[in-house]
């Protein structure tokens, strides 16, 4: 610092961090090196073998302990004369709400997830206190600051939606090996571990004659006296099999595309896995749930290296079976987690199986977690930079320099022999749900669709609510919180399962609905338009939302609305730029055409970025500071 005043007033800042992973180990450690001393982290994460070639804070010692209390270690063993307290929980606990928040001078996010980061901006803004948010990609970074009612918050402008393929290229004709990751992660995974009751197109009927429709109904069941790897020999005879030859039935499908083979099991595997590799309960190795891997026991130590089709349908067998010997009480409950070792070696061997049908090069198991998890690897260089980018921003945001905040974003490649490139922040979006209360308008079919519609793909998935309260004028129709009592419960429950326009107070064409979430503070209108009918490959959903309201013309600007979305997510470089919302200076007077190309990506380590602008549009669209 230049003055010695400056230095107290760093001394007596007290600063919140969310996030101790790649970029959060490289905050703190600039945080204390730079004169901070009263440094509160949270961060829910534990420590993983695959953290420590970048998170320099943690050593092999550390797998399996709180980042966050860790990290917090590690510097006091080199700073001891300062404050520094760790969380080891989820920022989205009920604790860490708008008043916990209002004890600190800025909140500095290195996060990995666009949910969190929605969940801190609005919790930054009920507490009126400014945030610095950040983010790297490879070798992209960006620091941004949002600073209520002076620069935009951070879901002012749309974030790209990760890239999305029709359903039925993922169900019937795959082409990529993404198409094999997306169907083994989303639909095989999700059927197998997940909510069973599900209905997808792994339910096609088997063209085995033997086979009652009841049994081929029922083939996702298991039986509680069946055996496991007949189970698992089962499952794979159907998905690899059975429905191969039900799509070859189709001549039309395959006139002018390469014909699939139907596998089955007894073509590549060995009668008995048993016999041949041991008792699945002692084929593991295992330092908690998430550790738990099939490899060591079939000699498969790489994970870059290429299996063949037998080593993957090993994998795929014993795996299925390892869930079930060793953690049957999550089967029904689980997600797809690219840090869950026993999934990401199950998705990537279902991917390669059917790589393998439909002519498809296969992929090793590094190369499948990448594209499972979305994941760009991190570059630790690009960490540290963003990091020194965020501690020097925070430091103009206490000195409320509100004229000299910059937008900074970490270029690739030089441009104009730049490598930082350093942009005036901008005004609020008139046009923000979250900041400037602009009513979201619902296009949906009334009578068709239900409440639970509208709180699990509209409230909870694209508004980011977790405790969501949802009012019709005076009737409230659901709530969620522990202070209900058994008769709410159930009539909120009962609700769920009306369609809109049947709930006690009708919502219909026309209809103006008030979304609450109280954890977050945030209250939002939804204006409902009654529509008869979606397109099922463009808008599955059954449903559209429009995130912007269409503002009038000016100097040529219009705004933007949500775009249309296909039931299915994964990311792809290919994807092009999106046209956003017009957005001005700070300093600005006149607002300038310009277009955004963003990647949404999702980082193996906790300092991902949802959103990169391209360098070369932003120096079109953004005047550079000198």
């Amino acid at each position: 610092m230049d003055t010695q005043h400056q230095q107290s007033a760093l001394k007596a800042a007290k600063v919140l961090m969310v996030g101790a992973g790649g970029i959060g180990c490289e905050l703190l450690k600039t945080l204390a090196l730079s004169g901070f001393e009263d440094i509160h982290i949270i961060d829910m994460d534990t420590i993983e073998v695959s953290n420590l070639n970048r998170q320099f804070l943690f050593r092999r010692s550390h797998v399996g302990q709180s980042k966050a209390k860790v990290a917090r270690d590690a510097v006091l063993r080199f700073r001891p004369h300062i404050n520094i307290r760790s969380y080891h929980a989820n920022v989205k606990n009920p604790e860490f709400d708008a008043d916990f928040f209002k004890q600190f001078d800025v909140i500095l996010n290195g996060l990995d997830n666009l949910d969190a980061r929605r969940h801190v901006n609005r919790l930054c803004l009920a507490a009126d206190v400014p945030l610095v948010e950040s983010g790297t990609t490879g070798f992209l970074g960006q620091v941004t600051v949002h600073v209520k009612g002076k620069t935009e918050c951070y879901e002012c402008q749309t974030k790209p939606a990760p890239k999305t393929y029709p359903v039925c290229t993922i169900t019937s004709t795959p082409t990529k090996f993404v198409h094999c990751i997306v169907w083994a992660k989303d639909l095989l995974f999700a059927k197998l571990f997940g909510d069973k009751n599900q209905d997808n197109d792994l339910n096609v009927r088997s063209n085995n004659s033997a086979s009652s429709s009841k049994e081929t109904e029922d083939v996702f069941e298991r039986a509680e006296d069946e055996d496991i790897e007949q189970y698992g020999r089962k499952i794979y005879d159907h998905v690899f099999g059975y429905n191969i030859e039900t799509a070859l039935s189709n001549e039309e499908t395959w006139k002018n595309r390469r014909r699939p083979r139907p596998i089955y099991s007894k073509e590549v595997l060995p009668e008995s896995l048993t016999q041949q590799n041991g008792s699945s309960q002692n084929s593991s190795v295992t330092d908690g749930d998430s550790m738990i891997s099939v490899m060591p026991s079939l000699g498969l130590k790489n994970p870059q290296e290429l299996w063949g089709l037998t080593q993957n349908s090993l994998v795929f067998i014993e795996a299925l079976k390892l869930f079930f010997a060793k953690r049957k009480k999550e089967i029904g409950h689980l997600t797809f987690d690219k840090d869950d070792q026993l999934a990401v070696e199950f998705v990537t061997a279902a991917a390669n199986i059917r790589a393998e049908s439909f002519g498809i090069p296969l992929h090793s198991l590094f190369e499948a977690k990448g594209i499972a998890g979305n994941i760009v690897h991190a570059v630790a260089t690009t960490n540290a930079i963003v990091a020194g980018l965020i501690v020097i921003e925070a430091i103009k945001v206490l000195k409320k320099d509100v004229d000299k905040y910059r937008m900074t974003y970490c270029l690739e490649h030089p441009s104009r022999k730049l490598l930082l490139m350093p942009v005036q922040p901008f005004e609020p979006n008139p046009s923000c749900y979250v900041c400037s209360k602009t009513p979201l308008v619902l296009e949906i079919n009334t009578q068709k669709s239900k409440l639970r519609d509208l709180v699990d793909k509209i409230v909870k998935a694209k508004l980011g609510m977790n405790l969501p309260l949802i009012m019709h004028g005076a009737s409230l129709l659901y709530e969620v919180g522990d202070d209900l009592d058994d008769i709410m419960v159930a009539n909120y429950n009962a609700n769920l399962e009306k369609h809109l326009s049947e709930l006690p107070s009708p919502v219909v064409n026309g209809s103006i609905l008030t979304v609450e979430d109280l954890q977050q503070e945030l209250s939002c209108k939804i204006n409902i338009k009654h529509r008869e009918e979606f397109d099922e490959e463009k808008e599955p959903e059954g449903m559209v939302l429009s995130g912007w309201t269409q503002s009038p013309a000016t100097n040529g600007e219009s705004a933007s609305t949500s775009n249309n979305e296909n039931a299915i997510d994964a990311t792809d470089s290919s994807s092009g730029p999106e046209i956003v919302t017009k957005k001005r200076r700070l300093s600005e007077t006149k607002p300038e055409n310009h277009k955004k190309e963003a990647e949404n990506v999702e980082s193996e380590e906790d300092d991902d970025l949802v959103e990169i602008e391209n360098p070369m549009m932003v120096s079109k669209k953004k005047k550079r500071v000198e």
